[in-house]
């Protein structure tokens, strides 16, 4: 089934209510209630332009602080923490940065140090990874209100979401309001898809069980954390409002939007990237190169002696929506680097059919049966990076045991349905514009 043609009741039709506050409840019930148009004349409005277009209103009165990063960009590029530094109406006080920094300056796995920010004087503080320091510095700027607003990719193992669920159980700690301004899944919302990690695998790459391509935007999941994670965590849910987008559609793809793409990281520069990321990024696990350095990371996979047939072998077994070439070559950086690799390069011809985490696994497969000798990437015996990227160790026990992708997939099932049954609660945007 082509996954365009995914009927609007099986995402769910119940009136969702967006919890804290009632203004934002309401614009919520707007959304919902709703048809979106596909016209050119209808694009997307972020959270934040919903926002503004209230003059601030969730925000006035309060001192707030801001979790963002270069993502954080009006419709003419200006950054959002600019516009709230010069605002009367909005009293920010600090800002805190996830993974890569506030202005984009790190590399994978790596945050900011506290700086003083040189545009707006704001104090800038590292919120990766790390919940106590969070809270501490939450306490420390002296905020009422926290404002997330990053552009996610829609998989699991991008740790933006995680940056935010810690710092909602932060909140609702200290008592603070969580204010999320919603912006588009950008490979659409229209199905959760993968295997749903397994508790006893909880990383920053995964700290909750939700399955690798969660299919719902940053305000939906930060609905999903308040009603299934934070009461079990810390006992209470956050003060949450969702500032909702307006004309967004489930189907939608990013360059649908009308809005610009920014890189959420120094390796996703495309929309294409986001696309096969939820796939090709399980390439982290094993010794081959996933791209980065390259021009077009996580749609470039090699390592030096792989060669033609790897690609041979991809395209034999047919994959919907996706073709590959035989590639070479020379990453800057991480694994492989400096070396020059053969492999292939990710070609997808048909989005609507394409499935990336099927696709990322047959790819795994097919690698280890044409080149065994690339095995897995691994902090020690017990500690696997593909068992952190897929939620357990089932894949890799079926692959070291030879075998294939059909078994994987079949695997997760049932846990995949329980996850969209619960996510169902906790959608905000229900429409989706038909096939076109």
């Amino acid at each position: 089934m082509r996954r365009r043609d995914v009927l609007a009741g099986m995402l769910g039709v119940a009136s969702v209510p967006v919890l804290g506050g009632a203004a934002n409840a309401a614009a919520s019930a707007t959304v919902a209630a709703k048809p979106v148009g596909h016209g050119r004349g209808r694009q997307v409005r972020t959270g934040f332009e919903t926002l503004a277009a209230a003059g601030f209103r969730e925000l006035r009165g309060q001192r707030v602080g801001v979790i963002s990063n270069p993502t954080g960009v009006l419709r003419d590029l200006t950054h959002e923490v600019d516009v709230f530094a010069d605002s009367p109406q909005v009293d920010i006080v600090a800002v805190f940065g996830p993974e890569h920094g506030f202005r984009g300056v790190s590399q994978a796995g790596q945050g900011e140090d506290f700086f003083i920010d040189a545009k707006t004087g704001l104090p800038v503080y590292n919120a990766y990874n790390d919940a106590a320091r969070m809270s501490d510095q939450f306490a420390a700027a002296g905020i009422d209100t926290v404002v997330f607003d990053i552009q996610d990719v829609g998989a699991r193992f991008y740790t933006y979401i995680w940056t935010m669920y810690l710092a909602m159980e932060a909140a609702a700690e200290l008592d603070l309001r969580f204010v999320v301004l919603d912006r588009p899944n950008p490979i659409t919302g229209l199905q959760a898809e993968g295997p749903v990690l397994h508790p006893e695998h909880s990383t920053f790459v995964g700290l909750k069980p939700i399955s690798q391509q969660h299919g719902m935007t940053v305000g939906e999941l930060a609905q999903y954390f308040n009603g299934e994670f934070l009461p079990p965590a810390i006992g209470k849910q956050v003060d949450l409002t969702v500032v909702p987008m307006k004309n967004w559609s489930r189907d939608m793809w990013y360059e649908e939007t009308g809005l610009p793409w920014v890189l959420p990281s120094p390796n996703m520069p495309t929309v294409d990237t986001a696309v096969v990321y939820p796939g090709t990024a399980l390439f982290e696990a094993t010794a081959l190169s996933e791209g980065r350095g390259t021009t077009r990371p996580f749609e470039l996979i090699g390592a030096p002696g792989i060669d033609h047939r790897w690609a041979e072998a991809l395209n034999a077994r047919e994959l919907p929506g996706v073709r590959f070439r035989e590639a070479y070559f020379t990453p800057t950086i991480s694994k492989q680097a400096n070396k020059v690799c053969g492999g292939v390069q990710v070609y997808v011809e048909d989005r609507d059919a394409f499935d990336p985490i099927t696709t990322g696994l047959a790819m795994i497969v097919t690698q280890r049966q044409e080149f065994p000798d690339y095995r897995w990437r691994s902090q020690d015996v017990t500690s696997f990076w593909l068992d952190k990227l897929t939620g357990s160790d089932r894949a890799r026990l079926v692959i070291d045991a030879g075998g294939d992708v059909d078994e994987i997939v079949a695997g997760w099932q049932d846990e995949l349905a329980e996850f969209r049954r619960t996510r169902k609660k906790y959608l905000i945007y229900h429409q989706v514009r038909g096939r076109r």
